[in-house]
């Protein structure tokens, strides 16, 4: 596996692995989600779903281009836009960028995460599971 600009060459398994982790990730977040209460925090949570969405996005471009990503998460986005075109809608795209925009709050920052918040972004991963998984059928 060799890096090309922001992202990483990488091969068929690769993306399997990276598919099988966001499938993980996506498990965990749900467990975790309802062993919560109103006022716990939800980062643990909501970081399961930042995981989730990465790696989902890894396979995609894995599966499309060969290539995952290797900088900031904003360049995951630009990357999955390159290697799906139109077949990325909209929705798709703010499902992500509204996940990954809490990734550095939650993984790194010192605010309590909301369960109202957490529940939300567990409904765009799940649509962007959803739409991922028809992409990567067969693969």
């Amino acid at each position: 596996m060799t890096r090309i600009g922001p992202g990483k060459k990488v091969d068929h398994a690769y993306g399997k692995g990276r598919l099988a982790n966001a499938r993980a990730y996506l498990q965990a977040a749900r467990d975790t989600f309802n062993l919560t209460s109103e006022g716990s925090n939800t980062n643990p949570v909501m970081s399961q779903i930042v995981n989730a969405a990465i790696a989902y996005t890894d396979a995609l471009t894995a599966h499309r281009k060969s290539l995952v990503n290797q900088q900031d998460h904003a360049a995951a986005v630009k990357l999955l836009r390159e290697a799906f075109g139109r077949d990325l809608s909209m929705a798709q795209e703010r499902q992500l960028r509204r996940i990954l925009e809490e990734k550095d709050e939650v993984q790194y920052g010192i605010s309590v995460g909301r369960r109202s918040t957490a529940e939300e972004l567990l409904a765009d991963l799940e649509a962007y599971a959803a739409w991922a998984e028809r992409q990567l059928i067969g693969s």
